[in-house]
């Protein structure tokens, strides 16, 4: 499928929303609860997506509109959440994620984005990924937001593993390894 950005921005907008009907006042153990060592609980998943919203998508986009690839983004710290989420609960990282979203993508709209705009270049601070495009980027914060919903949903489901019995075979998510 081609990237449409009104479309990605569709998509953005609801994110917020499905996570506070999935999440919000959901007892601790479905919060905190993962896959095994080295996953991620749905806790840690918005935490993750917070720090995203903050340091990631907005800022990345104006690196490359203000430098294109002679400025490399800022590295991503994929685990910070660890740290940035301490003491909080799950229903205020949904309203923190809510509000940060909200303003991110206001911001977007700020920038006024033309189609030709999509084809700009930026440099990635991973030698592996290099030169990046406005569009790549802004169609992976899409794809990001809809991998984390499905993580979320897998380890929701993955709690119910063994209790499920024979039935394990018809569901794909009780299955599916971590990843």
């Amino acid at each position: 499928m081609e990237f449409q950005l009104e479309e990605a921005i569709d998509i953005l907008r609801r994110t917020p929303e499905s996570l506070r009907v999935l999440l919000k006042d959901l007892p601790g153990a479905w919060a905190t609860s993962n896959e095994g060592q080295d996953t991620w609980s749905p806790y840690d998943v918005v935490g993750h997506l917070i720090h995203g919203e903050e340091t990631d998508w907005v800022p990345r986009a104006r690196i490359i509109l203000e430098h294109g690839e002679a400025q490399a983004f800022t590295a991503f710290d994929r685990f910070a959440q660890f740290e940035k989420s301490q003491g909080k609960s799950l229903n205020e990282l949904l309203d923190e994620f809510a509000a940060l979203r909200r303003d991110n993508l206001a911001a977007l709209a700020e920038l006024h984005l033309q189609p030709e705009q999509l084809a700009w270049r930026g440099r990635h601070p991973d030698a592996n990924l290099g030169s990046v495009t406005l569009g790549e980027l802004l169609a992976t914060w899409v794809a990001h937001d809809l991998s984390h919903l499905a993580q979320i949903l897998r380890v929701m489901c993955r709690q119910y593993r063994e209790a499920v019995g024979p039935w394990k075979q018809y569901l794909p998510l009780v299955n599916v390894d971590n990843g």
